[in-house]
């Protein structure tokens, strides 16, 4: 038994057994994270937004995504859209980085303006609480590999996810952000 313990959190994290139960939150506005300066953020000041939100990373093949990030957070921030970035070290250790330096890096290499948290776990059973619950919502699974995008519409309930290999300017991504942002107005 003891050795199978050892296992569900490797399990879990690949996606081939589930991490546990869904969290019981009414929606992503219950969510509270802390920002790079270590001030919660709760996600409830963004309610009857649209939420991008995206585990990044500094130093993984997909960080030149920034840049697209950006440019989308610049485009649609006064439709209601919101974009998120979450550092994660959960594959590869392609964001070893401190706080200080994340937020050096965003804003010096792609002049970064959109909300970047805390790092935390996106995966098995250590995933942070907006994690588990984004992951376990209907249509979406295990985050696989950094830059996985997770699309919150304004009920704060509705999510769907798109893979590392999505762009920020995505036909699909765009139009289901669209979308989003035409429901409910």
């Amino acid at each position: 038994m003891r050795l199978f313990s050892y296992f569900i959190p490797i399990l879990a994290a690949t996606g081939l057994i589930s991490a546990g139960e869904a969290p019981a939150l009414a929606s992503v506005w219950d969510v509270t994270l802390n920002d790079l300066d270590g001030k919660p953020h709760p996600l409830a000041q963004h309610k009857g937004k649209v939420l991008l939100i995206v585990n990044v990373a500094s130093k993984c093949g997909f960080t030149k995504q920034y840049a697209g990030l950006e440019k989308l957070h610049q485009s649609h921030q006064a439709k209601g859209l919101v974009l998120i970035g979450v550092p994660s070290n959960d594959f590869g250790g392609q964001e070893p980085g401190t706080a200080e330096e994340i937020k050096t890096f965003c804003t010096r290499t792609y002049g970064v303006t959109f909300p970047i948290l805390e790092k935390v776990k996106v995966g098995g059973a250590d995933a942070t609480l907006l994690y588990r619950w984004l992951t376990t919502r209907p249509g979406c699974g295990v985050v696989k590999w950094n830059f996985t995008k997770f699309l919150v519409e304004r009920d704060g309930t509705t999510v769907r996810q798109f893979g590392s290999s999505t762009k920020p300017d995505d036909a699909a991504l765009l139009k289901a952000i669209d979308e989003a942002l035409e429901k409910s107005k």
